[in-house]
């Protein structure tokens, strides 16, 4: 059980410092705009090293994004991006599967 707490605390962490990050971005004010209408998609990848591939490919595309390091273990567990359409996504999830 506390793995998985662990996992959705971190992804708090993540979704909240990418939206405070980038609070002036326009998609991320559109989507706090409307708290009643929120959505998330939660998505596994296999390891540290494709999670670190996929903040790369974010990074390349102009995606902004925040990864999260857990301390003080300067593990990187997690990342979220800004609100953004999986269309503009492009290939950058397509290993990637839903967290079950």
């Amino acid at each position: 059980m506390f793995i998985e707490y662990s996992i959705v605390s971190q992804g708090c962490h993540a979704a909240t410092a990418v939206l405070w990050k980038h609070r002036d971005d326009e998609r991320v004010r559109s989507y706090t705009n409307n708290l009643d209408s929120m959505h998330k998609v939660v998505l596994e990848t296999k390891n540290e090293a494709s999670l670190l591939k996929m903040a790369e490919n974010l990074k390349q595309q102009g995606i902004p994004f925040h990864l999260w390091t857990e301390q003080p273990e300067n593990i990187p567990t997690c990342l979220a991006t800004v609100p953004v359409m999986r269309s503009e996504l492009g290939d950058v999830l397509k290993k990637c599967s839903l967290l079950r």
